[in-house]
């Protein structure tokens, strides 16, 4: 079940960043294109070139047509859910940016104790965001209001709060609890790539 979670979790974290690019790189394709005729058109009037003015007024027409304004804000919506859902799966590999110079200078009750504290503390305030987030969500449910440019509820793009808090809160109980039983943290090594970990050394090197 864990890895079912583990691995919905990744997913969800791929889509969004990958449907954010899609949707960016496409915004700023159209919007270069737009000017770009404009550049075209302008100088086939200026020097009178007749065959290149026309079809760039018309791809200029047809391009415009295409609308692309709700594209920077669903990238933010989009971002935010990942950051929540990024946030969750930092606690869990251990990818969260942490100062323990001092921690690891106690001794290994001490240090343990205050790990454990840590951990506890933010699983509290992760399901204390959580819990407020979703009544937040049950608020904006009843209400009307939408997204600016797309007609989406807002209470749908709010859900990522109680659902990404939710989660983060889960994944702290959990380092937490191996933490207790196993006395290890989960550690992120940056110079390991995934399926590289059977790779066999070029020959000859």
């Amino acid at each position: 079940m864990l890895r079912l979670l583990d691995r919905l979790e990744e997913v969800i974290i791929t889509l969004l960043i990958g449907l954010a690019t899609v949707i960016i790189f496409v915004a700023v394709v159209h919007r270069y294109s737009l000017s770009g005729i404009v550049g075209i058109f302008n100088f086939a009037r200026e020097h009178e070139i007749a065959w290149l003015a026309e079809p760039a007024k018309q791809s200029f027409l047809s391009l415009r047509q295409i609308n692309l304004v709700w594209a920077q804000e669903v990238c933010i919506y989009l971002f935010v859910w990942m950051a929540k859902f990024g946030a969750a799966y930092g606690v869990r590999t251990g990818i969260h940016v942490g100062v323990d110079v001092l921690i690891n200078t106690l001794d290994e009750k001490k240090r343990n104790a205050i790990i454990l504290f840590g951990l506890l503390c933010g699983a509290l305030f992760t399901g204390i965001i959580a819990t407020l987030g979703a009544n937040f969500v049950n608020h904006m449910a009843h209400t009307t209001a939408t997204a600016v440019d797309v007609d989406i509820p807002m209470w749908i793009i709010y859900l990522a709060i109680p659902l990404g808090s939710s989660l983060m809160c889960f994944r702290f109980l959990q380092v937490a609890w191996a933490f207790w039983r196993t006395g290890e943290l989960p550690h992120h090594d940056h110079s390991h790539v995934d399926g590289m970990d059977d790779a066999e050394p070029a020959k000859g090197a």
